[in-house]
């Protein structure tokens, strides 16, 4: 793989507030933009895919993570291309990912069961939208990869995403980057563990300030706190072990899920004996 045409969009149904405190937990420098009005979109630096790891299980792994950390009903959507190749990913919870791909000249490899899948997921109308998504796994000579997913982020447009201007499938991530710096994006980049319990506390104490507004419902943070460690312990075990297996590869999204949610309960547990504390 050439890594300087490489690059990668990540596509989360959530508002950058949302998506900010988790995509810091992948301790992997992007940009975080809003996307329509109910998505945003994380532009990843490139630095992680130029030692020869593939694209797509690089920011594959990220979509499994973010996907699960964000909660229920907000998939992320990972958008990769590289050389030789181009696709998606859809990352839905637990639940196995979605995928298709394209080679660079736009020749289509993936399952069309694999679109249908994709298109249940997001909620897209079963008829319409699935007729619009149907032309990208035919045979077409005047469309790259690039432009196949192109075609899928104009459909998606029905469901409320929009790319923001300069941000183009097929473009490296150093374009890219260059772009969204240009747009105005947030930085989101590691910056130890101190910064990243202090934003995450803000976030959890923001989304869950309802949750502790009557005594009865003071037990609800820390078990879901709990709940998430346990969850999250055995997911990055067994994530590892596959990553770690001779020729599987498909462990790794699954072991960084496993890290965020030990991550994002363990912090919840702190949050909350603050609370009980400050109480």
């Amino acid at each position: 793989m050439n890594a300087t045409v490489a690059g990668a969009l990540l596509f989360c149904r959530a508002e950058p507030s949302v998506v900010r405190s988790p995509a810091q937990l992948l301790r992997e420098p992007q940009l975080l933009a809003p996307a329509g009005a109910e998505w945003s979109v994380l532009v990843p630096e490139g630095a992680a895919w130029e030692d020869g790891e593939p694209v797509d299980r690089v920011v594959g792994g990220w979509a499994v993570a973010l996907a699960v950390a964000v909660g229920l009903g907000r998939p992320v959507l990972a958008l990769w291309w590289d050389a030789e190749r181009a696709g998606f990913t859809l990352a839905t919870g637990f639940r196995r990912p979605v995928g298709y791909v394209w080679l660079a000249d736009g020749t289509p490899v993936g399952e069309d069961e694999a679109m249908t899948s994709f298109a249940a997921r997001l909620g897209l109308d079963p008829v319409l939208d699935v007729q619009a998504l149907a032309p990208l796994t035919r045979d077409d000579l005047d469309s790259l990869g690039a432009d196949r997913l192109r075609g899928l982020i104009a459909v998606l447009a029905r469901a409320g995403l929009e790319a923001p201007r300069g941000l183009a499938p097929g473009d490296p991530a150093d374009r890219l980057h260059a772009a969204a710096l240009a747009l105005g994006a947030q930085t989101v980049e590691w910056a130890g563990w101190r910064d990243a319990v202090r934003t995450e506390l803000h976030a959890v104490e923001e989304s869950l300030d309802h949750w502790l507004r009557e005594p009865k419902e003071r037990i609800a943070p820390k078990a879901l706190g709990v709940a998430q460690v346990t969850a999250g312990v055995p997911l990055a075990l067994w994530g590892l072990r596959r990553a770690l297996r001779p020729g599987d590869g498909g462990g790794a999204g699954w072991a960084a899920a496993g890290a965020v949610l030990i991550a994002q309960g363990a912090l919840l547990l702190a949050y909350e004996r603050r609370r009980a504390r400050v109480l």
